[in-house]
């Protein structure tokens, strides 16, 4: 069977508070977007794992698709299978690839061998793999707090509006992310902020951004010149380094010489 494992962008991201197990509690609006890895699973006589596109770093045993598949394999009785993913979306670019990926995986398997799992006891299984690879067991908009397992859905509709995604190729480590911020509560309404897209731009922020992008300055000129080309929203997704802007019409053809999708949401 094969599935098309998306991404995601966040809008607005805020570090609340430091957990007592190391993590921070976050809150932010997980938002699908349909730039796409390309996952294959087939059952065969010997589990083989095959990964080709961008490389993966390291060891193929550490991957969350094999972990997601050796996970539903100690409950439930699974085939020996081929797993195959081809990799289409950038790795350490806050858009959540690999955790998708993991869930998909999840998901492929569930449908293929017909487990009869339904969606709550799957989300809890790909948090187990981690902090958002739930959202992508359900892929609708968002809200999410805790780590970014506690989610409710959210009746944000974007459909029709133009995205453009810019990936400049500078990898944050998640640990390099944390590390800088300075957890805060979040004393604004965050449904209500954002149910109007009219204040994003001046009030719904990336809190990352205020610690990463002195350290990599082209990250916020690369969010000016998406305002500059007519975005009505920019932002950095997640902890980095992905930047995207919103458009009320198909942006356009850029210069940047980095990896871009544009797509509609």
């Amino acid at each position: 069977m094969l599935a098309f494992p998306i991404c995601k962008i966040n809008l607005g991201l805020y570090i609340t508070e430091r957990r007592a197990d190391h993590f921070h509690n976050l809150l932010t609006c997980f938002y699908p977007v349909q730039w796409n890895d390309i996952l294959e699973i087939v059952p065969q006589m010997e589990f083989e794992f095959v990964q080709t596109g961008l490389q993966v770093g390291g060891k193929p045993e550490e991957n969350l698709c094999l972990k997601a598949y050796q996970l539903l394999k100690k409950d439930y009785s699974l085939p020996h299978i081929r797993l195959h993913l081809h990799k289409i979306i950038p790795m350490g670019a806050g858009l959540g690839g690999g955790s998708s990926d993991a869930a998909f995986v999840l998901k492929t398997l569930n449908e293929t061998f017909e487990l009869n799992i339904e969606e709550p006891k799957l989300e809890n299984y790909a948090a187990r793999l981690g902090s958002d690879c739930a959202f992508f067991v359900r892929n609708r908009p968002v809200i999410a707090s805790g780590r970014g397992e506690v989610m409710q859905d959210f009746d944000l509709d974007l459909k029709g509006t133009h995205i453009l995604v810019i990936y400049p190729a500078v990898h944050v480590s998640t640990a390099d992310a944390f590390g800088g911020v300075k957890p805060r509560a979040f004393e604004v309404d965050f449904a209500q902020l954002l149910s109007d897209s009219n204040r994003w731009k001046f009030e719904l922020h990336n809190q990352f951004e205020e610690t990463i992008f002195p350290k990599y300055p082209k990250l916020n000129e690369l969010k000016q010149e998406l305002y500059n080309m007519g975005a009505w929203y920019a932002a950095m997704s997640g902890s980095g380094s992905a930047i995207f802007g919103l458009f009320g019409k198909e942006p356009p053809e850029t210069h940047f010489q980095f990896e871009t999708y544009r797509g509609t949401l």
